[in-house]
């Protein structure tokens, strides 16, 4: 003869470890977000400061690692002096940074 036995009845599970994650994932994308997002679009901001405020005789260095001075700005690309007489026309967001906001060289 088969006899079947019933489980013992599991105890009801608080709704805390819902909760709990919920809070620990909340506060997980909160410290993302200040850590990393956060500061990545205010560098990005500032970046696009700079290029808008690009002037004739400005010190730039391009993407590419080429260092210039700005010799003309159009709306949307700059003519930059790399050497004597050697000018390249670039699009003004692959201007990465001022070289004077550089750490100086060891």
């Amino acid at each position: 003869m088969l006899l079947l036995q019933a489980e013992p009845a599991k105890p009801a599970q608080g709704l805390g470890g819902n909760y709990s994650f919920l809070l620990m994932m909340v506060a997980l994308f909160a410290v993302m977000y200040f850590l990393m997002i956060r500061p990545q679009q205010k560098r990005q901001k500032e970046l696009k400061a700079f290029q808008s405020s690009l002037q004739k005789g400005a010190k730039v260095v391009i993407s590419g690692g080429i260092y210039g001075t700005v010799v003309e700005v159009k709306e949307t690309s700059i003519l930059v002096e790399v050497d004597n007489n050697v000018k390249l026309r670039v699009d003004k967001g692959s201007v990465v940074r001022d070289p004077s906001d550089m750490p100086a060289a060891r």
